[in-house]
Parts: C-alpha cells; structure tokens; sequence
C-alpha cells in the first residue's frame, strides 16, 4: 500500500529510529491514538518493541514539546495490544502518539513539584503543541479532526470500560481516541485528556477566554453581605466623612437617621423605638418583612408632629 502525503512530522528528531529494526506494515492512517506514558522521561520501548510512531516530551523551560519520530506515519508501530484471532490494532490505519506524562492522578500526587505533565491538567502551551500535530496530520493525511468517543479519567478508564470499544466499532471508526478505548486492551490511558480543546485548538475553532464574572455563583446572601455587613465597607470614620464619602453603606445611613431622630424630643421615645426596630430588621438581613416595614414606617411619621427635612437634629 502506498505511504502517500509526507511521511517525517516537521521539526521531529528521529535519534531514536525504530523503523529499521522493526519494520511494520504500509497502511493510510486515519485514525490517531493517544497514550500517556506514565514516566516523566523518554521511554526506551523496550529496544523499539514496544514504540509508537510518536513521542511528544516537554520542555518545561521553553514551553514546548519535543517530538521524537520512531517510525513512518504511515507505518505501523508497536504500542498496543494485538491478540490473535481478534481485530487488529496496530495495523489498522493507526497512527500512535505517547505523551511523556502521567494520567493517573495518584502517581501526579506523588511526583508533587517534579516538573511533569498531567493530562486532565494540561497546560496551553501542551494543547497549542498537540494541536499544531493533530492540524498537520489533517492538512497531510487527512486524520479528522474529530472524536466520536468520551476519555474517561483514569483509573475507571482501565480494563473492560464503558468507553472501550467493540471490535466492529474499532473497524470503522476514524478520528483522534485514545489507548483506552483500542479493543483487546486493558490499559486506560490518556485518561480524562482534553480532546476536545485540542482538535478545537487544531481547527481554529478556539476562543478568546472569557472575563470571569465576578458575581458569578454568588447567592442572595453572598449579595447581601456583600453590600450590607460592615465588614464588607468600611463606615465613614466622622460626619465630615459621611457627607463628602460617595460609598453607599446603607447601614450606616440607616443608623445615622436613627440618631438624628433619637435626639429630636422626649416626645418622640416611642416613634424612636420604632425606628430601632426598623433598622434592627432592616440590618437582620432579606427574610425582613418589607410590607410590615413599610407599614411601620409611615405610622411613625404620621405620629410624629413636626416634619423632618434634610439636616434637621
């Protein structure tokens, strides 16, 4: 079968060239397969036994990926299972790429500040890099840019998962999936990979991030601490503050009538006590009755036998 379309990715090192030694067979790859090799250096592969076409490192330093070519695009390699008597894997029109990271979220707690890759965390500079591969393997073999499957996060994408594919589906299937879901095998890597990003990132369908909205997810209480509890707004230290101060902080407002109204006459004790209950209320937060408030408020003034105008003590 012809290898059409150019065979060496652009930029890949092939210091580590296993296609000599194991030749595989000819094939159009149209499907491209990811796997996490859960080290944190370059895999040897046993000699090349066990290598896929592709080896993706990072340079953390440089925030990019180092690639590695160890065989043809379109030859096969050697990084799955291929049991007898089943379908095959490694020669059906497979491509296979091995990212130097884990997906395991219990071996990236214990490599804790060791540089490394994470593949449900990976950062943008990885996707950007995935991306660019999954964009030249489209524009020069035209792998889709698209999954028909779910990466599921490890360690319930090993073994006989629901994301495990059949053999039939395996057969027909086109597009980017990963180790997890290749039938006759056990392994559940990429794990939760951010697939959907990439080929995004891949097809230029990606974008700008959004500004986060600061009031996002916040209940009406969150509002009303916000905005009421002086702990949120500093009061005015003076009178001179509060008259100069463009910051509304209502409960200081609410207490400083209060005052005003307290010094007016004795008369005036009972209509006092109501306004201390307004504010007492108004203070004890949105469960206030405001009907009965207003109901309060305008018995208070009725009874109260002089009118107040702004500034009046």
């Amino acid at each position: 079968m012809a290898r059409n379309g150019p065979q060496r990715y652009p930029g890949a090192s092939t210091a580590y060239w296993y296609g000599s030694t194991y030749p595989g067979s000819a094939m159009e790859s149209n499907v491209v397969v990811w796997h996490t090799t859960e080290g944190t250096s370059l895999p040897t592969y046993g000699g090349g036994g066990s290598a896929p076409n592709f080896t993706a490192k990072p340079d953390f330093s440089a925030q990019r990926l180092v690639w590695y070519q160890h065989f043809d695009f379109d030859e096969s390699s050697r990084a799955l299972v291929n049991k007898s008597g089943g379908v095959e894997t490694n020669t059906l029109n497979v491509v296979q790429v091995e990212l130097v990271g884990t997906c395991d979220p219990s071996t990236h707690k214990k490599w804790g500040s060791t540089p490394h890759l994470y593949s449900p965390e990976l950062p943008d500079w990885v996707i950007r890099d995935l991306a660019a591969f999954a964009k030249w393997a489209h524009q020069n073999h035209g792998v889709p840019l698209t999954s028909g499957v779910a990466f599921k996060a490890y360690p319930s994408s090993y073994g006989a998962s629901s994301v495990r594919m059949t053999g039939a589906a395996w057969s027909r299937y086109r597009g980017h999936c990963g180790h997890q879901h290749v039938p006759e095998n056990d392994h559940g890597d990429p794990g939760a990979f951010p697939m959907a990003a990439i080929l995004a990132r891949a097809a230029g369908t990606t974008t700008a991030p959004q500004k986060e909205d600061p009031m996002a997810g916040m209940t009406k209480q969150d509002i009303y601490d916000a905005v009421w509890r002086t702990d949120a707004v500093p009061a005015p230290a003076t009178a001179a503050d509060r008259a100069t101060n463009r910051t509304w902080w209502a409960q200081s407002f609410l207490t400083d009538i209060g005052d005003k109204v307290r010094s007016m006459d004795a008369r005036l004790t009972a209509q006092s006590a109501v306004i201390d209950k307004l504010v007492d209320a108004v203070a004890a937060g949105p469960g206030a009755d405001l009907d009965a408030l207003k109901r309060e408020i305008r018995d208070a003034i009725a009874s109260i036998d002089i009118h107040l105008t702004t500034g009046e003590s």
